[in-house]
């Protein structure tokens, strides 16, 4: 394995200290004898977002604040992230996490939200609007469409080897120094390519390896949730989902594809006003 220090592009100290004075990540006791991590900001009707397999809580920072005035906002580590208890399973399916989101939103009364899904956190929250009537809307980001379907068994091989072999052969340091720069456009900014940077490098080994199978054994295509008000969203400049793929996901739901601006896949850290606006429109109807 290789080491590799990433410090130097790691976000300064005083946004690191923002983020622990507005954004502070806490430990919530949920049913089962787990603890999901959150980082939460505003009041008002809640928010809940949900982060993609290279990332965290913390990358909704400049979202949450946006935010803060009209909303709570509420980030999970997902099971596995941060100090966020793993599932017990190697391999977990969407029902697993969405349970275990399920838990946290009865841990803290929330009894009805506005769920928001990046990438892989899209395949959750699916799986959560599916099963939970509390969710009285839904906005995918970039989703991620999963390589459960039958027809991408080849892909769905080759994405687990290349992800597993990276994180074995790297570590999670060297692959936030190897991945993160895809998650963003070519014309990000440098703070935004830090944030992005320093959220992969937190992850924990146990949770990604689980994320990993998730988004080998998914397909949310065939398992979009029923009829309810969906928005689905992307980076015009995404290359991990692109608009193309994106486009498959809106046309499942009914509804049109809404571009990002000038936004590759992490779209709320590059360009966190729009997906603040697209939040402000869903609380808003």
């Amino acid at each position: 394995m290789q080491t590799i220090d990433i410090q130097a592009s790691m976000p300064p100290a005083a946004e690191l200290a923002r983020l622990d004075a507005r954004f502070a990540a806490r430990g919530v006791a949920v049913a089962g004898g787990a603890v999901v991590s959150v980082r939460e900001r505003g009041q008002g009707p809640a928010i809940v977002c949900l982060h993609g397999i290279g990332s965290g809580a913390a990358s909704w920072l400049e979202v949450a604040e946006l935010l803060a005035p009209e909303a709570r906002l509420i980030a999970w580590d997902a099971p596995g992230y941060g100090a966020s208890t793993p599932l017990e399973a190697d391999a977990p399916a969407a029902a697993d996490y969405a349970a275990r989101l399920g838990a946290l939103l009865d841990a803290l009364r929330i009894e009805s939200c506005v769920l928001l899904g990046h990438s892989l956190g899209a395949i959750v929250a699916a799986a959560a609007a599916r099963r939970d009537a509390r969710i009285r809307r839904l906005l995918l980001v970039s989703p991620a469409i999963g390589y459960g379907a039958a027809q991408r068994a080849e892909a769905r091989a080759k994405v687990r080897a290349e992800r597993l072999a990276t994180l074995d052969q790297l570590g999670i340091a060297g692959m936030a120094a190897q991945r993160a720069g895809r998650l963003v456009s070519d014309q990000a900014s440098e703070p935004a390519r830090q944030w992005v940077r320093w959220n992969m490098a937190r992850l924990n080994d146990r949770g990604y390896r689980q994320a990993v199978e998730l988004l080998c054994n998914a397909d949310l295509l065939a398992e979009l949730p029923p009829p309810m008000p969906v928005r689905v969203a992307c980076g015009a400049l995404d290359a991990v989902t692109p608009p193309a793929a994106c486009e498959e996901v809106a046309r499942r739901c009914g509804v049109a594809l809404e571009l990002v601006d000038d936004a590759g896949h992490a779209g709320y850290v590059e360009q966190p006003r729009a997906v603040a606006a697209l939040l402000r429109e869903s609380l808003a109807h």
